[in-house]
């Protein structure tokens, strides 16, 4: 009897564990549970970007693509030249992109009059990128790919932020979710 009562208890319990996560998955929630756990990592500053990339290894920037905003409007990268840029590849499937996306928030508030925020989706569908931002309230520009990404920015993991100094050079690179939304890293961008 106490047998059949700790089997009962067993299988509810891994009917727990089981119907959570397919719970998350089939209410498209899963990815947001993820990202919001994953936060709990940039907490206390783990995961800080690499400030500046040594001068003798810094890359070229790349300004020849296009890229769209919300309102359908082209924007050639070119606008941006000789500014401070930010850019982060991101999409709304991304666990750790969606996990470092309120920090970068908080970045954007304090230097978005100082830098040009380029935050670039990589989802299939532009409707899923916009409602996304909309619906967590970011007010740092958001773009989708006009053109293919140049061969500089190509990389397999996202999310992946670069900085552009004014000069034309990638001073920064980061490869995976980090913690932007420091005194450390404002004052490096703010410096360039």
């Amino acid at each position: 009897m106490a047998t059949d009562k700790k089997l009962k208890r067993e299988l509810i319990e891994w009917g727990i564990i089981i119907l959570i996560p397919l719970l998350l998955y089939l209410t498209g929630t899963h990815t947001e549970v993820i990202g919001q756990i994953q936060r709990v990592a940039l907490i206390p500053d783990l995961l800080r970007p690499d400030i500046k990339i040594p001068l003798e290894e810094q890359a070229d920037a790349s300004y020849n693509f296009k890229i769209i905003n919300s309102e359908g409007e082209r924007i050639d990268f070119n606008d941006f030249k000789g500014k401070t840029i930010f850019v982060n590849f991101w999409a709304t499937w991304c666990a750790p992109c969606i996990a470092e996306m309120p920090g970068i928030q908080n970045l954007y508030n304090e230097v978005g009059q100082e830098v040009v925020f380029v935050m670039i989706s990589l989802d299939a569908e532009s409707k899923k990128t916009w409602e996304f931002a909309n619906k967590k309230g970011f007010s740092f520009p958001v773009y989708r790919m006009d053109t293919m990404i140049p061969q500089v920015y190509e990389r397999q993991v996202i999310p992946t932020t670069y900085v552009i100094a004014p000069n034309g050079k990638i001073v920064s690179e980061r490869h995976g979710m980090a913690k932007y939304d420091s005194d450390e890293f404002r004052d490096f961008l703010l410096g360039l």
